[in-house]
């Protein structure tokens, strides 16, 4: 009889189940891109900053400025 009122009165809905175990490894899916993103921009900065224009500019070369 108890089986008989939890299955009426609501035991677990196989789909809820499925749409939170879907939305479990989507959660899962955006963090490990994430982390993916966040080495690959670490990576760039780290190339940007070794080739910045700024870095390369010899300032004792300077030309005269145009008046």
């Amino acid at each position: 009889m108890a089986k008989a009122l939890l299955g009426y009165v609501g035991g677990p809905d196989p789909r809820m189940l499925s749409e939170m175990r879907r939305l479990q490894q989507r959660v899962q899916d955006l963090e490990a891109e994430l982390l993916r993103m966040q080495a690959e921009n670490d990576a760039l900065t780290a190339v940007a900053d070794e080739h910045s224009l700024l870095n390369s500019i010899d300032l004792d070369q300077r030309e005269p400025a145009l008046t």
